[in-house]
């Protein structure tokens, strides 16, 4: 996989995918550009085993300002059903990264600002840059926070929600923190290391394994006792049973790294 893209990079380090938005003369504002070659570049990475970690980031001093006003011009003119059309790429592209198997790290190094709040919501886990802000700002011109609305809702929950996405207010890394849109902040001069442990940490679990803690995360919540006892039930007896759980256990007890370990 080469850097084809024009408005995102990827760099590989082995088993970590880093991937930028890389249009930082316009605080990495996204359009449909951009939205057409994340999901090209995702789609791609969900077919690949050799990569464990993606790190989604912005470049400069921005992480994503929401969406592009040269491409807001254009779809302001739009027909509905282009509009239709577009908005569903967009929610295509958030339900993509949000349910890739493998886990994504927000590096969040600067402002992330409308849908680009999205982006935040859709990792994992979300590391700030202390600078870093946030707004979920759509209500200002006039829309709401629609295709982000099912995973900001899911981080920081439904009446942190109906606060921010009614007022629009800016946010400082440490409120993004207090209400759950990110995981951790650190200071600018820190959280690049803090991240570079997180991958580490990572890398030193089963990569089926997380796998299988993403899906089980997914689909619990939308069970009753009556599914879910025997769900995760029979999901923990074959991953014990599985190659990798067997390694794992027997690593475990004779008190060796496993082999997906590379140290």
């Amino acid at each position: 996989m080469d850097n084809k893209y024009q408005t995102i990079r990827l760099d590989i380090d082995g088993p970590v995918a880093r991937i930028s938005f890389c249009r930082p003369e316009i605080h990495n504002a996204f359009n449909d550009t951009l939205i057409s070659e994340m999901t090209d570049l995702f789609q791609a990475i969900k077919l690949r085993d050799d990569i464990r970690v993606v790190v989604l980031t912005g470049e400069g001093k921005s992480f994503c300002a929401g969406a592009d006003l040269n491409w807001m011009r254009r779809v302001k003119d739009y027909s509905f059903e282009k509009n239709l059309a577009e908005s569903l790429e967009l929610a295509e592209l958030f339900s993509l990264i949000y349910n890739l198997p493998i886990p994504v790290i927000g590096r969040i190094n600067g402002a992330a600002i409308g849908g680009g709040t999205g982006f935040v919501a859709v990792c994992d886990i979300a590391v700030a840059a202390e600078s870093a802000r946030f707004s979920f700002s759509e209500v200002k011109i006039g829309v709401v926070p629609a295709c982000i609305g099912p995973y900001v809702i899911k981080k920081i929950g439904e009446g942190k929600a109906r606060e921010f996405f009614i007022s629009g207010e800016r946010l400082s890394a440490e409120d993004a923190y207090r209400i759950g849109l990110v995981n951790r902040f650190y200071p600018d001069d820190q959280y690049d290391a803090e991240i570079d442990k997180l991958v580490k940490t990572i890398l030193s679990s089963g990569p089926h394994a997380i796998t299988m803690a993403k899906q089980l995360i997914s689909d619990v919540p939308l069970m009753s006792s009556d599914q879910y006892k025997p769900y995760t039930a029979e999901m923990i007896a074959r991953l014990r049973k599985s190659d990798e759980g067997q390694e794992g256990m027997d690593a475990f007890l004779n008190k060796r790294k496993p082999n997906w370990v590379k140290e």
